[in-house]
């Protein structure tokens, strides 16, 4: 081969390896090896950015050269928002801003860069570093914004890589929604601030010496959302003096108001006032509470104005809630359930709260309150919670929700099968627990029939939360037989929205067991979303759950696992086929059926029957218009606790597997079942398989002795080897 020769092959060569690197560039891929698919999008995300209908910026604020475990976050979201721009159309881009402080102090382009963050609402957090040997601390920028037309939000902290893409996702859908919404309002929005002038001369002493700038700074907070809103905004303070116009106030909607006795030493005559911001946009309602009254002990009544600096941002989420950019969902708010709206009034003992659930459920939809006795369920709505109902529902009122799963509203029932009973006075000083009896609200007729029998009973498992006891009890750990902690192997992992969920935490749960003949005639499909461990027993009848005076059976016999969470899908059959369709009772009616047998009613009406709950007979109507025998295909969740609901079981970051649980069952029947992958796929929480004691022991002797007895033998396998060598030479010389 002459010179020519190997310059042309070196050429070809180097050819082709360029070729090879614009290929490279040019078809980007990745190969995400990942059990859950962290670092690959999710269908929800591919959709969200390819389908943007005006340019979208994200401007991202971190500061370069973090400690571990930030650098890994600023990398995990820089690959995230170059893999969202493949995906993307030509409206989306991202751009990252440098405000990273240098040796010899900021460079005034980070400081400008800086100053933007600020102006954003993006703030340096503290981080903990490691350095020689020493901790310190240093702040940090680690947020970003996305605008979207003249809408801007935010994500002030991004501190760890899990729920990143669930955040930017949901963002980018909630602007693109936004903007889709306020171009259709056909009216402004009106921001009515109502605040009596009176308030003015007992401000001081109440320690509010703010009050009267508080309208200004309303006005200027609601003029620059007006720019950023398409204008769709009007102001108005109102001042309701304190006659009449204050009652119409306070009972068209609900605002505060005080009242003041004399004040001799200061001249002040008792009045009253009123003070709130009310948000109104046709029909819709909603206010934001100004004035917060603490009550401590000890110290007594304060009144604290709200954090005027962020009145942009509060008013800005009531204004996405009033005009509906989030989807509708439906909840229960008669018969006994709790309540998800704030408490007017704080430092005060409340009942167990659902304040974290609601908190999580509002970032993305708008939650409609649903009064069962006095009107229909929207036909509008995709799903509808009934968390801890106690109160009775009327035939009437159980047609009402037979009829919406029939329409194809789906249904996330959290019922328990029996009521908490507060001690007697009596009793109330011998500290005495609550008892428990069975109730029944004339659900589990309903859902009986659907194929899902609610168990009048507690399910007690060994495998439970194990409570530390204080020295001065004794020390050790109490378990709390009702309170199951659920392993991987009882949850339905088959499911997309289950597939990362490991582990989680019951209480108070009742069995659920499937009626299989209803199951199979309505040909609906069961799933059981967990279940309590082999060792767990049932308790029933009256009881009183005191962990110290509940003891496991003797014998394994009576021991077995109980599903505690099913999903059924599928075309329902109405209860009330062949049965008469319950009539809805007046204030005359029920009044009516209360009275004593012997009061004697208006003589006209002596021997009318008096109404009831099945009036009209079904078969006469034949054509009655609305009544759904075999409803359309539709989703019913049923969880036979609504402890499961309560603070001290979902989280407020929204991180632990009870709230991945809770939200995506609640996405799932709001067909939003590529959200809920999305958020299972950065759960973390993955605990080992238990194994047994003899496992543990051989892994160990294995660990300890097992590896050094295996280097021991790999030697004399390698010695032997050498001499049978030396051997076979030694004979081939000999020869």
């Amino acid at each position: 081969m002459n010179r020519a020769e190997k310059y042309i092959k070196f050429l070809i060569y180097l050819a082709v390896i360029v070729l090879i690197n614009v290929v490279g560039v040019t078809l980007f891929f990745r190969i995400d090896l990942t059990e859950n698919n962290i670092y690959s999008l999710s269908k929800a995300s591919k959709k969200a950015v390819s389908t943007l209908s005006e340019p979208m910026t994200i401007k991202v604020f971190f500061t370069e050269n973090l400690p571990a475990p930030h650098n890994n976050t600023q990398r995990y979201l820089r690959d995230l928002l170059k893999e969202y721009s493949i995906h993307a159309n030509e409206n989306f881009n991202y751009r990252f801003y440098d405000v990273s402080p240098k040796e010899k102090g900021v460079s005034s382009n980070a400081r400008e860069n800086q100053e933007l963050a600020k102006n954003y609402g993006i703030r340096p957090v503290q981080i903990r570093s490691v350095e020689q040997d020493e901790i310190k601390f240093k702040n940090a920028y680690m947020g970003l914004v996305l605008i979207h037309g003249d809408l801007i939000e935010k994500i002030p902290a991004i501190t760890s890589t899990e729920k990143i893409e669930y955040q930017l996702t949901t963002a980018i859908n909630k602007l693109n929604n936004k903007i889709s919404q306020l171009a259709g309002l056909d009216e402004k929005v009106k921001i009515k601030l109502i605040m009596s002038a009176s308030l003015e001369t007992v401000a001081p002493y109440m320690g509010l010496k703010e009050l009267p700038r508080l309208p200004e700074k309303i006005r200027e907070a609601v003029n620059e959302l007006n720019d950023k809103n398409y204008n769709k905004l009007v102001y108005e303070h109102v001042d309701p003096g304190q006659g009449d116009e204050l009652d119409a106030m306070i009972a068209r909607y609900d605002v505060m108001s005080l009242k003041w006795p004399d004040i001799a030493e200061e001249n002040i005559d008792a009045g009253r006032g009123a003070i709130d911001l009310v948000m109104e946009y046709k029909d819709n309602v909603k206010d934001v509470q100004l004035l917060d009254i603490v009550r401590m002990p000890l110290i007594g009544t304060r009144y604290e104005l709200i954090d005027t600096e962020n009145l942009n941002e509060l008013i800005n989420e009531n204004i996405e809630t009033l005009i509906g950019i989030n989807e509708d969902l439906g909840y229960l708010a008669d018969h006994g359930t709790p309540s998800l709206m704030r408490q007017r009034m704080r430092g005060q003992q409340q009942g167990e709260s659902l304040r974290h659930f609601n908190m999580h459920l509002s970032e993305t939809y708008s939650i409609k309150r649903v009064n069962l006795k006095d009107e229909p369920i929207p036909e509008s709505l995709n799903c509808l919670v009934i968390a801890q109902p106690t109160k009775a529902f009327s035939d009437y009122e159980l047609y009402k929700i037979d009829q919406a799963l029939m329409r194809g509203t789906n249904l996330a029932i959290f019922s328990d099968a029996y009521k908490e009973m507060a001690p007697q006075r009596k009793q109330r000083f011998n500290f005495q627990q609550p008892g428990y009896e069975p109730v029944d609200t004339g659900l589990k007729k309903l859902l009986a029939h659907y194929g899902i029998r609610l168990r009048d009973a507690f399910v007690m498992d060994k495998n439970c939360y194990k409570q530390t006891m204080s020295q001065r009890a004794g020390g050790g750990e109490q378990p709390i037989y009702y309170a199951p902690i659920i392993k991987n192997r009882h949850i339905n992992n088959d499911l997309d929205f289950m597939k990362s969920i490991k582990g989680m935490i019951s209480l108070q749960n009742s069995p659920l067991e499937l009626v299989d003949g209803r199951i199979k005639k309505q040909g609906i499909t069961a799933h059981s979303l967990f279940a309590s461990s082999e060792a767990s027993w049932l308790k029933s009848g009256k009881t009183r759950l005191n962990p110290l005076f509940i003891q496991p059976p003797k014998t394994d016999t009576d021991l077995k696992s109980y599903p505690l969470a099913y999903l059924l899908e599928g075309k329902f059959r109405s209860y009330f086929e062949g049965k008469p369709i319950p009539a809805k009772k007046t204030e005359a009616s029920a009044a009516e059926e209360s009275k004593p047998a012997d009061e004697e009613g208006p003589p006209e009406k002596a021997n009318e029957p008096a109404p009831t709950d099945a009036e009209v007979d079904l078969s006469k109507i034949e054509s009655e218009k609305g009544f759904t025998t075999t409803g359309q295909t539709a989703k019913l969740a049923v969880v036979g606790s609504s402890a499961i609901l309560k603070d001290n079981l979902v989280d407020q970051e929204g991180r632990n597997p009870n709230t991945t649980f809770l939200l995506n069952i609640i996405d799932v029947l709001n067909h939003r079942g590529e959200i809920a992958a999305m958020r299972s796929k950065t759960q973390r929480f993955n605990p080992l398989e238990e194994t047994t004691a003899m496992t543990k022991t051989t892994v160990k002797i294995i660990n300890i002795a097992g590896l050094p007895v295996l280097v021991v033998l790999f030697g004399l396998f390698t010695w032997w080897r050498r001499r049978m060598r030396r051997r076979r030479i030694q004979m081939m010389f000999q020869v």
